[in-house]
């Protein structure tokens, strides 16, 4: 059904620009293929260069449902996939022994229904009450453990999970799927076999300036060269970790705060908490390399 939407690479290139994303042609293209096969999106690339938008994005193009699942070490079936409401099962049973024997329901068995399962993300995107095909996000795979993504193969193949009380459930509607990593690890092959994968670099200076203007419109044209050009000229330090364009979006927000006009010396000292978030980073930023750094971004 999406698919149908767009005839042309164009369209999802158009299609993002009106939900305020700015996309290259490789970004486009691999949407594009990943809606017209039916395959999850894997997009890999730095904290901040924008992979979770995508999906945001998707879900407003559609208006239809986003659901998210947050990956960290040690998450595991039960926070992903389903399990069953234990609290409720008790209660259930202690309401049929106080039945009388012979009434209906003094039974204890019929506890491993749908009405006792609670549906975790996985579960929640291939849940046949929707209405139509949500946007499943898998948020930052890389942090949960190899294991973990096995769980995700009978998803990401068939669009099904089996559970053993119930069955094998199958999605009415196949769910659009959007995977990020960081790649603070490898991803299994045999998870990259079923994505069409992309990697999302840190944007060219004229990309991340049109981006800027676009997000920050009420910045004027100076400080908003000044600001990519500054952090352009940052992502080429040796850093503990490099801003990302979400840091640069904050920054552009905080001098629109401030009522900047410019940046100067002294208003890049005071906002760097903004841009950098490791303390050394900070360090290396005070003295003359921050005022290098402006003169080069046309300070």
């Amino acid at each position: 059904m999406h698919a149908a939407t767009f005839a042309t690479i164009a369209d999802i290139t158009d299609m993002l620009a009106n939900h305020e994303y700015i996309a290259d042609v490789g970004l486009s293209t691999s949407l594009f293929l990943a809606l017209r096969m039916g395959k999850a999106l894997l997009l890999e690339g730095e904290p901040g260069v924008g992979k979770t938008e995508v999906a945001k994005v998707l879900s407003a193009s559609f208006d239809t449902p986003l659901i998210r699942l947050q990956c960290y070490e040690g998450i595991d079936v039960g926070q992903a996939v389903y399990e069953w409401n234990y609290p409720r099962q008790l209660l259930e049973i202690q309401a049929r022994q106080q039945r009388a024997p012979g009434e209906p329901g003094s039974a204890t068995g019929e506890l491993y229904t749908e009405a006792f399962l609670l549906r975790r993300p996985l579960l929640q995107a291939i849940d046949q009450s929707n209405a139509k095909a949500p946007v499943l996000l898998i948020d930052e795979l890389d942090r949960a453990d190899e294991e973990f993504e096995s769980f995700l193969l009978e998803l990401l193949s068939d669009f099904q999970i089996t559970i053993p009380e119930l069955g094998t459930l199958r999605a009415a509607h196949r769910p659009i799927v959007i995977i990020t990593s960081n790649r603070t690890r490898e991803l299994h092959e045999a998870l990259k076999r079923r994505c069409v994968y992309h990697w999302i670099d840190y944007p060219p200076h004229d990309k991340e300036l049109a981006i800027v203007r676009r997000k920050a419109p009420g910045i004027g044209a100076r400080l908003a060269a000044q600001v990519v050009g500054f952090v352009q000229a940052l992502r080429r330090q040796e850093l503990a970790k490099h801003p990302g364009v979400a840091e640069t979006l904050d920054w552009a927000a905080a001098l629109e705060h401030l009522n900047a006009q410019a940046l100067s010396p002294e208003l890049v000292q005071a906002t760097l908490g903004i841009i950098l978030k490791y303390q050394d980073d900070v360090d290396k930023l005070r003295g003359p390399l921050a005022a290098e750094l402006l003169e080069q971004a046309g300070g």
